[in-house]
């Protein structure tokens, strides 16, 4: 058993198609609003994320106005295709569409698709984040794995409670009504972080500040993930250890 799916989504963003293109179509453009560091050849998209991805190969490439990529279908039938459709408007705006799909095998596929569900949902918000206020602006992921999580309800309070957007021990407002919130901490050892919530749901949150998308993710399996990208410079290497102290101490047992 498994399950086929289709997630499309679409945004209106003021930027040029040509613009758009470079986000979706090359490694520095997708580096700077999806997941780990990703190299675009005129055959293949291979993104590095803690070898959780696989390699896609190009199926399409009609700049600007159409990119699509897909995995090799493994022997369980599981693979992943995305396709991006762009579309100039008025006044310099364009539209772009993200469509992904693919088959999920298994009698628990609904876990992952939930799960993959939500994270492409923060990926889209974030291309239109980083649209919208970094377009053009070289990228420097961090990406670090928390501990094991085996209460995620708790997890998320103490997220929420951590950046300020609810009191240790009260209920935990909705995602939706943080989007647009105030956020301000500030991790041991790192730069303080002060910002506003642009993205939230049941296992993703993201922080827009003046120079980063900070984005926080349920991850399979089972633990905490930050996939950071800072704008205003930075080594990724001195970033890390930082958040992983964090994520030690925000998600202790």
């Amino acid at each position: 058993m498994g399950h086929r799916f289709e997630l499309p989504q679409e945004a209106a963003v003021g930027v040029t198609p040509e613009e758009v293109w470079e986000a979706i179509a090359t490694g520095p453009g997708v580096d700077s609003w999806f997941m780990g560091r990703t190299e675009v050849t005129e055959k293949a998209v291979r993104t590095d994320f803690a070898g959780l991805l696989p390699d896609s190969a190009v199926t399409a490439s009609d700049p600007p106005h159409r990119f699509a990529h897909q995995s090799a279908t493994g022997d369980d039938g599981r693979f992943v295709a995305y396709e991006f459709l762009i579309e100039g408007r008025d006044q310099g705006s364009t539209v772009v569409r993200m469509v992904t799909s693919g088959f999920l095998p298994g009698d628990d596929w609904e876990t992952e698709y939930e799960a993959m569900r939500s994270g492409l949902a923060m990926f889209f918000a974030t291309l239109v984040e980083y649209l919208g206020h970094f377009h053009g602006r070289p990228a420097t992921p961090v990406t670090v794995f928390g501990p094991p999580v085996r209460d995620w309800p708790d997890a998320w309070r103490a997220l929420y409670a951590e950046l300020g957007l609810a009191a240790a021990g009260d209920v935990m407002p909705p995602p939706g009504d943080v989007v647009g919130r105030r956020v301000a901490f500030t991790p041991e050892g790192l730069p303080p972080v002060e910002g506003v919530v642009y993205f939230a749901n049941a296992q993703t949150l993201g922080v827009r500040t003046s120079g980063a998308l900070y984005r926080f993710i349920q991850g399979m399996p089972g633990v905490m993930v930050v996939s950071h990208v800072l704008f205003a410079g930075g080594d990724t290497a001195a970033q890390e250890p930082g958040w992983q102290a964090w994520l030690g101490r925000v998600f202790a047992e």
